[in-house]
């Protein structure tokens, strides 16, 4: 039989800072759970729980709306690090 992975344990970082309210206007922080395409990265690789999880994905949808982040990263101009493109 195949022997399972074993991953080190993550731990959500928002809960080690006693983090109460995610701010959708602060984009440091927030790029820590976007992929270099900008899309919201899952639980199981942030480390998230799922309280600070849910806070991180409407913080990041409200930045969206207000256009701090954008919805997609165009395919034809590839940048190097779209995180530099952040204010």
């Amino acid at each position: 039989m195949a022997e399972k992975r074993k991953f080190k344990k993550r731990f959500c970082k928002y809960c080690e800072t006693k983090v109460d309210y995610i701010d959708y206007k602060d984009l440091q922080q927030l790029k820590h759970s976007l992929s270099e395409r900008f899309k919201i990265m899952p639980r199981r690789l942030t480390g998230n729980c799922k309280r600070h999880q849910d806070m991180v994905t409407i913080s990041i949808k409200r930045a969206r709306q207000t256009a701090l982040i954008p919805y997609i990263v165009d395919r034809k101009n590839v940048v190097e690090s779209p995180f530099e493109l952040i204010r």
